[in-house]
């Protein structure tokens, strides 16, 4: 009798089972099919932090990487060792001023400047080491010339060249020359000879002296260039071995002219940056106006006129360039980390206090 009584309970039992059975099946049959259910956990990310193992990731040798981060951290693959580096004179501010922040960025990040043996420095020359194998890095205020790219594959390699900043080229006269500017053609008459005594453009019944330094670095192919259109100097040129030298000499020189890089000239005291004009009465000075007075300085200075380098109002306006081999090789992950470290935002805004002009 007592057995009787339990087996309805017991097959009630078992239904309740068999009913859970079933209901965690379509359960989980249902989740698997796309139902919504509990998301799954995420797996976890792998992050690369920046400079980590660069010897492991060959740089592309077809086109290099530029980055614009905001801070010398954000540059990536950057290589350790020491890297030899050289060419125009016109980054002499920048191998002063800012390379010893990359220093401090990156202490295994070692940069050596490097003098051509027995030959003045510039742009071609510094380059040219670089084909040569004397450096990893060059620093040029011109754009590679064809004979140049050639000659890279000639050795089994490319070269490429990386904007980094924009200057001008200033002129440098006595701060008591009474001239309001010179037009490029007048700049012209005067290096190639034809014009000699200032009273021919506006001035006083005074000699020209025209200076310029004779080696064929950045500055003086490209005066030669946009100035000269690709001519010769004339015989009147007195040649000098560097800017300090002419700019000493123009100090001295009532009737001195000298053309060297912007940021060389238009700080300094001993001499007058002079404003220049594609065509007569249009003058743009290098230097933002009013123009201060040797008698004014050091305790003030002139400052660029960033403005009109960038918008191109000035007429001798130029682009400098982070020279660097496409080999594959650390040679060419220190070349692009090094053109990166001046295109941070740190970078541009350092270019600026060294009297540059940011093209970022």
């Amino acid at each position: 009798m007592t057995q009787k009584n339990e087996t309805p309970a017991l097959l009630i039992s078992l239904l309740i089972t068999l009913g859970l059975i079933g209901a965690g099946v379509w359960w989980f049959l249902r989740n698997q099919s796309g139902g919504v259910g509990i998301s799954p956990l995420p797996l976890p990310q792998t992050s690369t932090a920046p400079n980590s193992n660069p010897a492991s990731t060959p740089a592309n040798p077809s086109a290099p990487a530029t980055q614009s981060g905001a801070d010398f951290t954000t540059v990536q693959n950057v290589p350790s060792g020491l890297f030899s580096y050289g060419g125009s004179t016109t980054w002499a501010p920048i191998r002063g001023q800012i390379d010893p922040l990359f220093r401090s960025a990156f202490p295994q990040f070692q940069l050596r400047y490097i003098d051509p043996p027995g030959q003045p420095p510039g742009s071609s020359t510094g380059i040219q080491m670089l084909l040569d194998g004397q450096l990893a890095i060059a620093q040029s205020s011109r754009p590679l010339q064809p004979a140049e790219f050639d000659q890279a594959k000639q050795r089994g390699f490319t070269i490429t060249q990386i904007p980094v900043a924009l200057e001008g080229i200033a002129i440098a006269v006595h701060p008591d020359l009474a001239i309001p500017g010179l037009t490029i053609d007048q700049l012209k008459g005067i290096y190639s000879g034809q014009l000699t005594n200032w009273n021919q453009v506006g001035g006083s019944n005074l000699p020209i002296t025209a200076y310029s330094r004779q080696d064929q670095g950045g500055t003086v192919e490209f005066f030669i260039a946009n100035v000269l259109g690709g001519g010769s100097f004339g015989s009147n040129v007195r040649y000098v071995s560097n800017t300090t030298q002419a700019l000493r000499d123009v100090s001295n020189d009532l009737g001195g002219i000298y053309y060297a890089s912007a940021p060389e000239v238009v700080g300094q005291c001993t001499t007058k940056p002079l404003p220049l004009a594609r065509q007569p009465n249009e003058f743009i000075s290098p230097y933002l106006p009013p123009l201060v007075l040797p008698s004014q300085c050091p305790a003030q200075r002139n400052r660029l006129n960033s403005e009109a380098f960038k918008s191109g109002q000035y007429p001798l306006t130029r682009t400098l360039f982070v020279i660097a081999k496409q080999n594959g090789q650390t040679e060419q992950q220190a070349g692009e980390a090094y053109a990166n470290l001046l295109l941070t935002q740190t970078g541009q805004a350092a270019l600026a206090e060294a009297g540059f002009v940011p093209i970022r």
